[in-house]
């Protein structure tokens, strides 16, 4: 009679994204931040510091900049360095419902819901990180504009799979080349570059997932909805990246806010800027079969390829 035990799972039995997921929670035992602690929450501002690198300014290498004192440099990327934190709030937080969505009534044993709950719990810690220190800026709380709010409620509750995961993959990609600069850059003010360390560090392990994920889901799609999600992605990523500076950091910066929004329009350094941030994930979506003809145009109106 063959024994009825049961057989220890094997190495090459245990599923790829498990053993993924199980290396991200390691690596996430191993390095994570509390941002209470690690960030200089008490030093007062030294308005002698950027806010971010001046190269990342929307208005850098302008007619426009060229005019501005330093001072007047200093807390234009001060505010926009504060905006793009609350458009993270704001990508974080549909992010999270998406992710919980996904694990809805799942394993609760398995690693891969396991890793998707410490990643939710990554984004919580985030959004506070951010939202304080764009209070430290001295920032008013920006948003994005009413369109790509509601637009964003309507994705969140429906977008799944890989329109789900790539869209995340799209955000934490270009928040992640400009942080890392940032992080480097003694320009900037030293709690931001802390802030700035400690999401690139933990973003890496989400960047992970996101990706491990997206190709899961697109393993055996079909035409239709290659096309379709490619479309979908292509759409999200144009709102989150025309979203993260919003408009009212020019008047809170104490500019003119009509001159500086058309010389940002027509600022060629800071389109090479988006560019050369999206290009390795650019190349993502491409292995993926995600840069279709119809997606490439919202791709390039946002000047991410």
């Amino acid at each position: 009679m063959a024994s009825s035990t049961v057989q220890p799972e094997t190495p090459a039995a245990r599923p790829q994204d498990e053993d993924v997921a199980e290396r991200l929670l390691d690596s996430s035992a191993q390095l994570s931040y509390d941002p209470v602690t690690e960030v200089d929450w008490e030093t007062p501002l030294d308005t002698g510091f950027h806010g971010a690198s001046p190269e990342w300014s929307t208005l850098y290498g302008t007619r426009y900049w060229s005019e501005l004192s330093e001072e007047q440099r200093r807390e234009l990327t001060r505010q926009e360095a504060a905006s793009v934190a609350s458009t993270g709030i704001w990508f974080e937080m549909i992010l999270q419902q998406m992710v919980l969505r996904d694990m809805y009534a799942k394993d609760p044993t398995d690693a891969k819901f396991q890793w998707a709950l410490t990643e939710i719990a990554d984004e919580c810690r985030h959004s506070i990180m951010f939202a304080r220190g764009a209070k430290k800026l001295r920032a008013p709380a920006y948003r994005p504009r009413r369109w790509a709010v509601e637009l964003g409620r309507a994705f969140k509750t429906l977008a799944v799979g890989e329109t789900a995961y790539a869209a995340i993959l799209v955000a934490e990609e270009v928040l992640d080349v400009m942080q890392r600069d940032w992080m480097r850059d003694e320009r900037v003010v030293p709690f931001v570059r802390t802030i700035n360390n400690i999401h690139v560090v933990e973003e890496s392990r989400h960047m992970k997932f996101a990706r491990d994920e997206t190709r899961e889901r697109m393993r055996n799609a079909g035409r239709l909805r290659r096309q379709l999600s490619a479309f979908v992605i292509a759409v999200a990523a144009y709102v989150i990246t025309t979203s993260m500076v919003s408009r009212d950091v020019y008047r809170n910066a104490g500019l003119d806010t009509e001159r500086a929004m058309a010389e940002r329009k027509h600022n060629e350094h800071h389109k090479s800027m988006m560019r050369s941030s999206c290009s390795g994930l650019m190349d993502f979506l491409a292995s993926s079969r995600l840069l279709t003809r119809p997606a490439l145009l919202f791709y390039k109106r946002a000047h991410l390829i």
